[in-house]
Protein backbone atom coordinates (compact mmCIF):
# COMPACT_ATOMS: atom_id res chain seq x y z
CA UNK A 1 0.00 0.00 0.00
CA UNK A 2 2.61 2.47 0.59
CA UNK A 3 4.44 1.85 -2.37
CA UNK A 4 1.34 2.64 -4.45
CA UNK A 5 1.14 5.72 -2.66
CA UNK A 6 5.01 6.41 -3.19
CA UNK A 7 4.13 5.94 -6.77
CA UNK A 8 1.00 8.46 -7.30
CA UNK A 9 3.05 11.59 -5.46
CA UNK A 10 5.96 10.46 -7.67
CA UNK A 11 4.03 10.94 -10.68
CA UNK A 12 1.72 13.28 -9.77
CA UNK A 13 5.43 15.33 -9.14
CA UNK A 14 6.56 14.02 -12.67
CA UNK A 15 3.40 15.26 -14.26
CA UNK A 16 3.37 18.74 -12.63
CA UNK A 17 7.21 19.43 -13.54
CA UNK A 18 6.73 18.37 -17.14
CA UNK A 19 3.75 21.08 -17.02
CA UNK A 20 5.58 23.93 -16.00
CA UNK A 21 8.34 23.03 -19.02
CA UNK A 22 6.09 23.11 -21.56
CA UNK A 23 4.33 26.61 -19.60
CA UNK A 24 7.66 27.06 -19.75
CA UNK A 25 8.48 26.74 -23.38
CA UNK A 26 5.05 28.38 -24.72
CA UNK A 27 5.99 31.53 -23.08
CA UNK A 28 8.80 31.49 -24.73
CA UNK A 29 7.05 31.73 -27.95
CA UNK A 30 4.05 33.71 -26.84
CA UNK A 31 6.03 36.68 -25.04
CA UNK A 32 6.86 39.58 -26.58
CA UNK A 33 10.58 40.64 -25.58
CA UNK A 34 14.03 39.31 -24.42
CA UNK A 35 13.31 39.93 -20.33
CA UNK A 36 9.57 38.84 -20.33
CA UNK A 37 10.55 35.58 -22.37
CA UNK A 38 13.63 34.96 -20.07
CA UNK A 39 11.16 35.44 -17.03
CA UNK A 40 8.65 33.13 -18.43
CA UNK A 41 11.66 30.50 -18.72
CA UNK A 42 13.74 30.93 -15.44
CA UNK A 43 11.10 30.58 -13.43
CA UNK A 44 8.75 27.61 -15.00
CA UNK A 45 12.50 26.03 -15.96
CA UNK A 46 13.35 26.11 -12.14
CA UNK A 47 10.27 25.08 -10.51
CA UNK A 48 9.73 22.38 -13.21
CA UNK A 49 12.95 20.78 -12.73
CA UNK A 50 12.43 21.05 -9.03
CA UNK A 51 9.36 19.43 -9.22
CA UNK A 52 10.51 16.22 -11.21
CA UNK A 53 13.69 16.13 -9.31
CA UNK A 54 11.47 15.06 -6.18
CA UNK A 55 9.51 13.06 -8.29
CA UNK A 56 12.64 11.02 -8.91
CA UNK A 57 13.93 11.12 -5.24
CA UNK A 58 10.64 9.51 -4.18
CA UNK A 59 10.67 7.15 -6.89
CA UNK A 60 14.63 6.55 -5.81
CA UNK A 61 13.99 6.16 -2.31
CA UNK A 62 16.63 6.57 0.42
CA UNK A 63 19.41 5.86 -1.04
CA UNK A 64 22.94 7.32 -2.90
CA UNK A 65 21.06 8.16 -5.80
CA UNK A 66 18.68 10.40 -3.55
CA UNK A 67 21.49 12.16 -2.45
CA UNK A 68 22.69 13.36 -5.58
CA UNK A 69 19.41 14.37 -6.82
CA UNK A 70 19.16 16.13 -3.93
CA UNK A 71 22.42 17.62 -5.30
CA UNK A 72 21.59 18.48 -8.49
CA UNK A 73 18.22 19.88 -7.27
CA UNK A 74 20.48 22.82 -5.28
CA UNK A 75 22.73 23.03 -8.20
CA UNK A 76 19.61 24.36 -10.50
CA UNK A 77 18.11 26.08 -7.70
CA UNK A 78 21.05 27.75 -7.25
CA UNK A 79 22.54 28.01 -10.63
CA UNK A 80 19.28 28.83 -12.68
CA UNK A 81 18.44 32.37 -11.06
CA UNK A 82 22.09 33.43 -10.95
CA UNK A 83 22.24 32.68 -14.91
CA UNK A 84 19.30 34.53 -15.74
CA UNK A 85 20.29 37.42 -13.45
CA UNK A 86 23.46 37.46 -15.28
CA UNK A 87 21.68 37.45 -18.98
CA UNK A 88 19.64 40.21 -17.80
CA UNK A 89 22.16 42.72 -16.78
CA UNK A 90 24.30 41.33 -19.99
CA UNK A 91 21.03 42.52 -21.90
CA UNK A 92 21.07 45.90 -19.97
CA UNK A 93 24.32 46.44 -20.16
CA UNK A 94 24.14 46.41 -23.92
CA UNK A 95 21.08 48.84 -23.41
CA UNK A 96 18.21 46.29 -24.69
CA UNK A 97 14.85 48.14 -23.68
CA UNK A 98 11.75 46.54 -23.25
CA UNK A 99 8.63 46.83 -25.64
CA UNK A 100 6.98 49.39 -23.56
CA UNK A 101 3.66 51.56 -24.25
CA UNK A 102 3.22 55.07 -23.50
CA UNK A 103 1.97 54.55 -20.16
CA UNK A 104 5.74 52.28 -19.88
CA UNK A 105 3.04 49.23 -19.35
CA UNK A 106 4.09 45.93 -21.77
CA UNK A 107 2.80 46.66 -25.01
CA UNK A 108 1.92 44.05 -27.64
CA UNK A 109 4.56 44.70 -29.30
CA UNK A 110 3.45 47.74 -31.79
CA UNK A 111 6.35 49.48 -33.73
CA UNK A 112 5.03 53.09 -33.15
CA UNK A 113 5.10 52.50 -28.59
CA UNK A 114 9.05 51.44 -28.80
CA UNK A 115 11.42 53.66 -27.80
CA UNK A 116 14.04 55.01 -30.48
CA UNK A 117 17.21 52.41 -30.10
CA UNK A 118 17.60 48.79 -29.84
CA UNK A 119 14.63 46.63 -29.04
CA UNK A 120 14.28 43.28 -26.62
CA UNK A 121 12.52 42.01 -30.05
CA UNK A 122 15.34 42.47 -32.10
CA UNK A 123 13.57 45.44 -33.80
CA UNK A 124 15.04 48.97 -34.43
CA UNK A 125 12.80 51.85 -34.50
Amino acid sequence: MAAWLVDIASWALLLAGSFFFVVGAAGLVRMPDFYTRMHAASVTDTLGAGLMIAGMMLQAGFTLVSVKLFILGALFFLTGPVATHALAQSALHMKLKPVLDKDGDIADALPDAAEPGPQADGRRS
